[in-house]
């Protein structure tokens, strides 16, 4: 079987935001919209959705993605 080759995408298309009045954050892009419990969490979430689409996110650091964090939307 021939593996898929994933398109990396640049981590500027990632829109990160804290969830008012819920617990958590969020993650968008391309049309994927995932939560989790911490801006790390949403990232490998949204990861993982990316990878069913051909797609790869790829983060330079862990802080990196905690600066993606929007304020409360």
């Amino acid at each position: 079987m021939k593996k898929r080759v994933l398109k990396s995408l640049p981590f500027t298309q990632l829109t990160m935001f804290k969830i008012a009045n819920r617990r958590g954050y969020a993650a968008m892009c391309r049309n994927n919209l995932t939560e989790g419990r911490t801006p790390y969490q949403a990232f490998a979430r949204m990861n993982k959705a990316l990878k069913r689409k051909g797609c790869v996110l790829k983060a330079s650091s862990s802080s990196a993605i905690g600066k993606r964090v929007k304020k409360k939307i």
